[in-house]
C-alpha cells in the first residue's frame, strides 16, 4: 500500500505548510495533515480523557519553558535546560510523588547519580535493573553461540520484569536509561504508567544515537549499505 505519511520527506518550507501556517498551507502527496484529515478532529477529542488532558497541557507548557526570553513577534530561539532539567521540571509539575528508573546495568553509577538528584528534588524513588529477576537467558532460548560472552553464564535483560515491579511500586512515572532496542519496547507496553526516555542506549557514541546520523555523510557511510554482511 502507498504511504500516506511520511513528514520525514518534507520539504516545503514551514511558512507555507499545511501543518505549520496558521491559515491556508499546503502539503505533498504524503502529507498526513491532508491524508488523514478525517482523524484530526477525533484523536484531538483524546486530548480531553482524563489523566490524558493535563498531562498533554503540561507537557506543551515545558516545552515552552525549555526557551529563554520568549517574546511576541520574531524571536530567535535560546535554549536554555538540558533533558535532566526538563525531566525534573516537568515530574513536579505533574506533581509526581514516585518516579521508577528503569536502567541498563551498564549505566548503574549513572542511576544511583539520577536517583539521587530526584531524591533531592523531593521525589521517592523505585528503580530496577534490567538483570534483575536474575533469569538465565536460556529461558527464552537463547543458545551459548548467541551469547555476548560465549561459555558463560548470562542472565537475561528483564525488562517486563521492569515493567512489572514498577507497576506494583505504583510509580507515576518511569524514566528510561539506556535500555537496549526492543527491550525498551517491551518495557513500554507493559507499563502502566507514563514514561519518558533519558537517554537511549548506545554502546558505541556514548549513548548519543544522533552521531550516527550526523555523520552518515563520513564516518558512518557504512551504515547506507543494504548489504547485513557489510555491516558486521
Amino acid at each position: 500500500m502507498e504511504t500516506k505519511s511520511h513528514c520525514a520527506r518534507c520539504r516545503i518550507p514551514a511558512a507555507e505548510r499545511v501543518c505549520t501556517a496558521e491559515t491556508g498551507g499546503r502539503g505533498p502527496a504524503f502529507c498526513p495533515t491532508l491524508n488523514y484529515n478525517d482523524l484530526i478532529a477525533e484523536v484531538t477529542e483524546r486530548y480531553r480523557a482524563p489523566g490524558v488532558a493535563e498531562f498533554a497541557r503540561l507537557a506543551s507548557i515545558q516545552e515552552a519553558e525549555c526557551y529563554a526570553n520568549r517574546k511576541s513577534g520574531d524571536y530567535v530561539i535560546q535554549p536554555e535546560k538540558s533533558r535532566v532539567q526538563e525531566t525534573v521540571e516537568f515530574a513536579g509539575k505533574l506533581g509526581c510523588k514516585k518516579i521508577g528508573i528503569a536502567f541498563c546495568g551498564g549505566v548503574k553509577k549513572e542511576a544511583g547519580i539520577l536517583a539521587s538528584l530526584l531524591e533531592d528534588h523531593g521525589f521517592e524513588v523505585a528503580s530496577i535493573a534490567c538483570n534483575a529477576g536474575g533469569v538465565p537467558k536460556e529461558a527464552i532460548g537463547i543458545t551459548d553461540s548467541e551469547k555476548v560472552q560465549i561459555g558463560s553464564y548470562e542472565t537475561m535483560c528483564n525488562p517486563l520484569f521492569q515493567a512489572e515491579v514498577l507497576n506494583r511500586e505504583r510509580t507515576d512515572l518511569n524514566i528510561l536509561l539506556c535500555l537496549c532496542v526492543g527491550h525498551d519496547s517491551l518495557f513500554l507496553k507493559q507499563a502502566n504508567a507514563f514514561c519518558t526516555v533519558l537517554a537511549a542506549k548506545d554502546r558505541v557514541t556514548g549513548h548519543n544515537p544522533m552521531a550516527a546520523l550526523y555523520t552518515l555523510h563520513s564516518y558512518y557511510q557504512k551504515l547506507k549499505t543494504t548489504d547485513a554482511g557489510e555491516l558486521g
